[in-house]
């Protein structure tokens, strides 16, 4: 998908469409795309995202990643269940510039029955490796 794409949050979703999470709207995420196998998403590298000298927060970076990995296990969820993240850790290669697009890829390394593993690259607009986020996600059982 081209930098100059329209933006319409959680598009060509193969499977029922998702809320936008409130967070995730106050990022600006956009979702490309949602499969139980993968989750592709994008964020606009804003000034107020920023730290010194104008790249990406870290903390930006991991809530992006957080984000595409909570949207990845909602994917996977029976009817009821809910997720929370207990576990996170992020290792960073490069910055990524005011202006850029970071694109994430979020594949899972474990989907059980309490808990789902999931790995997040996030990308430069260059194609650059910037961060890898493994997450934890706790599978919450339905309400009764």
């Amino acid at each position: 998908m081209g930098r100059d794409a329209p933006k319409a949050p959680f598009k060509e979703a193969p499977m029922p469409s998702l809320d936008p999470l409130p967070f995730a709207r106050l990022m600006d995420v956009t979702v490309v795309s949602i499969t139980p196998e993968l989750v592709i998403g994008e964020l606009k590298v804003r000034q107020d995202l920023c730290t010194r000298p104008d790249v990406l927060h870290g903390g930006a970076t991991m809530a992006f990643a957080d984000t595409i990995g909570a949207i990845a296990t909602v994917a996977n969820l029976k009817q009821g269940q809910s997720t929370t993240t207990i576990e996170s850790k992020t290792n960073f290669f490069a910055a990524i510039p005011l202006g850029d697009i970071a694109r994430a890829e979020c594949t899972p390394l474990h989907r059980g029955r309490t808990t789902m593993v999931w790995q997040t690259k996030i990308m430069r607009g260059d194609g650059r490796l910037a961060a890898i986020v493994t997450q934890t996600q706790m599978v919450l059982r339905a309400k009764t």
